[in-house]
């Protein structure tokens, strides 16, 4: 099965690259076009997975790219994005451009070439502050920074597009994702990068909001289960581990893990907009066990040591005393 993948120079994509090609299917990597040939985390990959990729680079904004990529695949995996929610107070118009116009590209060339399914990557950020607990996909939207506001916008677009022109369209939402190469703009690579350069006074946000943590491998094989599946055409599914964690109780831990005498400082450019900050997501994931055989593998314990691990080894990459958005 030829399958597309955008956004796989990213975190999750290259991952999901990867698990892929392990599982035998013919895979061709949309990456961001760049002048250095740069191809994000994909260049770590081992040979072995490399040879096995086609790289196609462009812009998911680009129409014409966009379509000559979706031209004869039997799947689209939808993950190019603009993900960072600080960037987005002051850059609103690229993650439009990026998240809604970006998605309407592929949704066009989809419908254009008959693809036979297409998973787009929304994310629990659309549904704001949980109005009730476990979130589940019945769970009102609510745009509480322009990043979410344009999933929100991507979303049902995605929605209206299988429900105007019958296309196969799967709306696959993860709670925050973990794990190696994410980048430090994500709080748990924030926290264990600052503790493993040796920091004694770790900078964060607010402390209180709690997050659902998935293991990047437990999110990608939920992708690949949801794909799997002939149940879930036309769904929007979460993918969660139904359990929560303050953000003060994980860094917590971390500190416990790598350097019991560090302590947390509230750094002010961290904080979000009152009325922005997400306070609390704990995802409901009844549906996804309903419609297919994924169930999570990963306890938070062994997927902070799996990161902790990789980040000991990467630690150059990550530029610690800045904030990153």
């Amino acid at each position: 099965m030829n399958v597309l993948v955008t956004g796989a120079d990213g975190f999750i994509g290259s991952h999901l690259t990867e698990e892929l090609v392990k599982k035998g299917y013919q895979v061709k990597a949309f990456v961001y076009y760049n002048s250095f040939n740069n191809w994000g985390w994909l260049d770590t990959l081992s040979k072995e997975i490399m040879k096995n990729v086609e790289i196609f680079q462009g812009d998911i904004r680009d129409p014409n790219g966009v379509e000559e990529a979706v031209k004869g695949m039997d799947t689209v995996f939808h993950l190019a994005a603009l993900i960072a929610i600080p960037f987005s107070y002051h850059s609103p118009d690229t993650y439009v451009d990026t998240n809604i116009k970006g998605t309407l590209n592929v949704l066009q060339a989809a419908r254009k070439h008959h693809t036979g399914r297409v998973l787009v990557t929304s994310t629990s950020e659309v549904y704001g502050t949980a109005q009730y607990v476990p979130i589940d996909e019945k769970h009102p939207y609510q745009g509480q920074s322009p990043y979410s506001a344009t999933k929100i916008g991507a979303d049902r677009l995605a929605e209206s597009f299988y429900r105007s022109f019958q296309l196969p369209v799967t709306i696959v939402r993860p709670f925050n994702t973990y794990g190696p190469r994410q980048s430090a703009r994500a709080v748990i690579p924030t926290i264990i990068t600052q503790l493993l350069a040796g920091k004694t006074e770790i900078k964060l946000g607010s402390l209180t909001p709690t997050r659902d943590f998935n293991y990047v491998k437990d999110t990608v094989n939920g992708f690949i289960s949801i794909h799997e599946s002939d149940k879930t055409v036309g769904e929007e599914i979460n993918i969660a581990t139904q359990k929560e964690i303050s953000i003060g109780q994980l860094a917590g831990e971390l500190i416990r893990q790598i350097n019991p005498k560090a302590k947390i400082i509230c750094d002010e450019q961290r904080l979000r907009p009152e009325k922005s900050e997400v306070n609390r997501l704990l995802g409901c994931n009844k549906k996804i066990m309903r419609l297919t055989d994924w169930k999570p593998q990963y306890s938070l314990e062994e997927g902070l040591g799996e990161t902790i691990d990789f980040l000991k080894n990467h630690l150059d990459e990550y530029k610690v005393d800045l904030y990153n958005l």
